[in-house]
């Protein structure tokens, strides 16, 4: 029997993103793979239900791609009621926000569904083409520089002409991950003088390959300032201070603040505060990435563009969705490109100990797995089984019993570890 993949609709209205684009729903078809895709899934980037059926799909209800797939593809966590929709034995595949109600997994876990989450994916060089934060962060990185350039009512590149000389615009970017790199390299080839900050030392260079002017507060604890998975660690509060002190400096000549801060997990750190807006030119714009998680701004507000003290601060939650239909065969593709370690010849076969698919396993067999979760749970459903079983069993039994509980728990706590180590 031919292996089943549904694509769900997004039902949260800032999603314009699709989990599968046509041109990689042919190459599922192409590999025997048989494709259900929910009626109007792609409509928020520009793909029609004839553009499917074309490549080989099935366009159907919700209720039957949920029920009739083997594995579910969705950008964004689907609602509780859709998650009891999912068959024992499905696997549902996506951006599911694990930090963010984790009671919905452990129902997963008890429903016998196997849950994996893209922002999990290890930053390694074998899983760079899945790696959905990149893909995503480049893309909102880049448009946060334009929809900053639409609100900014200047020129941003130097202009001369015989009326007079315009002076280029000044572009800071705080955070330079990804989508701050990338708003650096779009910032200049608009012509703007661009700096950057951040705290991992290895952004520094990466800042003047781009041509940025990079500022920061170089101390011991900067230099130690990066986790092995390449993310920016929380710094004390001495450190934040010298920094806020050399932000709220370099602040005050600017245009236009991109600011990217986060940390997987945890709200955004608050870097511009009300007193550093007041301190900007008027007409300057911010552009807040983070507002999602609360902010970097203490004054943007989620999906809502703002002025306060004569500077505009943009909320976009969805950055990314702005451009729905390249970001949605991105992300397509990063999905495919991870089936590749789930799929072989047609048929569901993961090999569960690949560390890139145990990295983002978050509930399987029935159990909650993955330590961002917490400890590690075996489901409510189970419990009441394995306590009438032991109730029958000798006394001989129970002690044969008890210390192969104890091997698995031991094995657990030992993948737990490891996989902490590499986030």
């Amino acid at each position: 029997m031919a292996l089943t993949i549904g694509v769900l609709k997004e039902t949260d209205k800032r999603e314009t993103r699709v989990a599968a684009s046509p041109d990689i729903v042919k190459k599922y078809v192409s590999n025997k793979i048989s494709v259900l895709i929910e009626k109007d899934a792609g409509a928020g980037s520009y793909f029609g239900d004839a553009e499917y059926k074309d490549a080989g799909a099935k366009v159907a209800s919700r209720s039957d791609v949920l029920k009739k797939s083997d594995i579910v593809l969705c950008v964004r966590r689907p609602d509780a009621k859709d998650l009891k929709a999912l068959p024992k034995k499905a696997t549902l595949i996506g951006c599911l926000n694990p930090y963010d109600d984790k009671q919905d997994f452990e129902a997963l876990a008890n429903a016998g569904v196997t849950s994996m989450s893209m922002e999990l994916v290890p930053r390694i060089t074998r899983a760079q083409a899945m790696d959905v934060l990149s893909s995503q962060s480049n893309l909102a990185g880049y448009k946060s520089v334009l929809e900053a350039a639409a609100h900014y009512d200047r020129a941003l590149p130097m202009m001369m002409t015989a009326a007079g000389t315009i002076a280029p615009a000044r572009v800071f970017v705080l955070g330079a991950g990804v989508a701050g790199l990338q708003a650096i390299a779009t910032a200049k080839r608009l012509g703007a003088i661009v700096s950057a900050t951040d705290v991992r030392p290895a952004a520094k260079e990466q800042v003047a390959s781009l041509g940025g002017n990079f500022v920061a507060v170089e101390d011991e604890e900067f230099k130690a300032a990066e986790t092995a998975g390449g993310y920016a660690k929380e710094m004390s509060d001495e450190y934040k201070k010298k920094q806020a002190a050399l932000v709220a400096e370099t602040l005050i000549k600017q245009d236009i603040v991109i600011t990217t801060a986060l940390i997987p997990g945890r709200p955004a750190p608050v870097l511009i505060t009300e007193e550093h807006v007041k301190s900007m030119k008027p007409g300057s714009v911010i552009v807040d990435l983070a507002v999602e998680r609360g902010g970097n701004c203490a004054l943007s507000e989620p999906d809502k563009i703002v002025e306060k003290h004569g500077v505009k601060i943009i909320g976009h939650t969805n950055m990314t969705g702005l451009l729905g239909q390249s970001a949605s065969k991105l992300y397509a593709k990063n999905l495919y490109n991870l089936l590749a370690l789930f799929i072989k010849d047609g048929k569901a076969a993961p090999d569960m100990e690949d560390e890139i698919l145990k990295g983002i396993t978050l509930t399987a067999g029935g159990v909650v797995v993955h330590p961002v979760l917490g400890e590690t749970k075996v489901s409510k459903k189970k419990a009441p089984i394995k306590k009438a079983t032991v109730k029958k069993t000798t006394a001989k039994t129970k002690a044969k019993a008890k210390p192969k509980a104890k091997v698995k728990l031991k094995a657990t706590a030992k993948t737990k570890t490891k996989t902490t180590g590499k986030k």
